[in-house]
């Protein structure tokens, strides 16, 4: 079962990534997780013109390679085979596309659990996630 699965640094996404390293342990099949970090670069764009295309990406990986490190840390301490990928864009979109070209069985992602009237203002990546992806959609609260 291939096992995609988003994080941003948080706890809630933290413990959907133990959640898939369990999943994982359970399945008697040949099993793997991508994690995913996708930061919306929209409001960098400007910045570019002053810094350079190449220190904003520089500083986006970073940011992405921060956020990943525990998740990383979990997954090796629980012995599940994983890989990563860095992405810039809009971020449902690209956790969507990914799972599609990835041609990933289940999309695992945290939520952080805002109320329903914030969500309604300013919605939600797993929301609009959970919309767009062809995969299921799996949230861990």
């Amino acid at each position: 079962m291939k096992i995609l699965v988003p994080t941003d640094g948080s706890a809630s996404a933290l413990k959907a990534v133990r959640y898939a390293a369990r999943l994982c342990q359970a399945l008697k099949e040949e099993s793997s997780i991508t994690l995913i970090s996708v930061h919306d670069d929209t409001a960098l764009r400007y910045a570019r013109h002053f810094v350079g295309k190449q220190a904003v990406g520089d500083y986006l990986r970073e940011i992405s390679e921060h956020d990943l490190a525990s998740a990383r840390k979990a997954l090796d301490k629980a012995g599940v085979k994983h890989d990563m990928v860095i992405l810039t864009g809009h971020i449902a979109e690209e956790i969507a596309r990914t799972a599609k070209r990835g041609k990933f069985d289940l999309i695992v992602l945290g939520s952080k659990g805002r109320s329903a009237i914030k969500d309604l203002l300013i919605g939600s990546v797993a929301q609009r996630v959970a919309g767009m992806a062809q995969a299921p959609v799996v949230l861990v609260k």
